[in-house]
């Protein structure tokens, strides 16, 4: 089966009022180029991460996230309200002392000083590792979905090659009466079509679109820009459409379309 190395995914769950969540980014490479990000409470659990990657991805750029986050500050984050009190009684001290006015929005300054929010210091046990594990595999599945369904692109790509030469063949042996034709002047010809329906520079500036329209997602009043970066997608599907020539790639594109439509109605409500 033919997989690409190009692929996406995520997956996140709950344990025990923490939520893990595992981020997943494939690109081309010729090797197995991994990055690992996680918190340093993990970190002895790294290698077993690392050898579960390449186990099922093997080859390409990747580039993995984890990251713990608590479902309930509440019982988690406290403010120290001893050091508060110390920090608002050496203010005032100084403030007498140096005869200055204390300011009118003493909290505010309480709040940014260091030291007054007690973080716990997590230890994961085997348990949780497990299901860190565990949400790790369910993203490198996606990904590995994303890569089989890339790869069936690329394969249809060729299959597309091929319905093209058998087509200009079949035409030039028709139009002439010997069933006999220039084979160089076949080659040039073969290859102008196949240039002309190339789609390779149209996947590329979409994925760079879809790229961007992610990174914008961030910006503040992003909708107006959202809009112009979902046209510009709709461009290179359009043209991907008309350039594609083979069934399966548009009914790919058909779907794009779709997808892309769902896009836009949800950025008219986007500021």
């Amino acid at each position: 089966m033919i997989r690409s190395m190009t692929g996406y995914g995520i997956a996140e769950q709950t344990y025990n009022a923490k939520k893990v969540t595992v981020e997943v980014k494939t690109l081309n490479s010729k090797q197995l180029d991994l990055q690992v990000k996680l918190p340093n409470e993990l970190r002895f659990a790294e290698l077993d991460f690392r050898n579960r990657i390449g186990a099922k991805l093997q080859r390409g750029k990747v580039d993995v996230v984890i990251t713990i986050t608590d479902t309930d500050l509440s019982q988690t984050y406290h403010i120290d309200q001893d050091i508060v009190k110390a920090y608002k009684e050496q203010i005032e001290t100084i403030s007498v002392a140096l005869n200055v006015a204390p300011a009118d929005d003493m909290a505010s300054i309480l709040f940014r000083m260091p030291g007054i929010f007690n973080v716990p210091v997590e230890n994961y046990d085997e348990a949780f590792v497990a299901k860190v594990a565990e949400t790790l595999d369910q993203a490198l599945d996606i990904v590995d979905g994303f890569r089989i369904q890339e790869g069936n692109t690329l394969k249809y790509e060729k299959s597309r090659h091929e319905v093209i030469k058998q087509r200009i063949t079949k035409n030039l042996s028709e139009l002439t009466t010997s069933g006999q034709y220039d084979e160089n002047r076949f080659e040039q010809e073969l290859i102008y079509y196949l240039e002309k329906l190339d789609i390779t520079e149209e996947k590329v500036r979409l994925r760079q679109h879809c790229n961007y329209f992610n990174e914008s997602c961030d910006d503040d009043q992003a909708g107006k820009k959202l809009g112009f970066i979902a046209q510009e997608m709709g461009r290179e599907i359009n043209t991907l459409g008309s350039k594609a020539n083979e069934v399966n790639i548009q009914k790919i594109v058909v779907k794009m379309k779709d997808e892309l439509e769902k896009i836009k109605e949800q950025v008219c409500n986007i500021l």
